[in-house]
């Protein structure tokens, strides 16, 4: 069984990895869409999301559809 500290480390390592998701557009299986917003280790149900313009967190296994969010490109005059 490995040391309880190495999972820790393990743990805080996704998360960090995790939180490079902000910014990102993402679409959740149920259809719910927009930008991430946040990313937050819960203890009772893990790694969790929050997308722009919808309440609450969701599980990042819900996860269908993730891209990177571009600024928009300007258009030449």
């Amino acid at each position: 069984m490995k040391d309880p500290q190495q999972l820790a480390a393990v743990i805080l390592g996704h998360y960090h990895d995790a939180s490079a998701l902000v910014g990102y557009c993402a679409v959740l299986t149920d259809g719910t869409a927009g930008t991430i917003d946040a990313v937050k280790l819960d203890e009772d149900h893990g790694l969790r999301i929050s997308i722009s313009g919808h309440p609450g967190f969701w599980p990042v296994s819900k996860l269908k559809l993730l891209e990177h969010a571009e600024a928009p490109s300007k258009g030449k005059d």
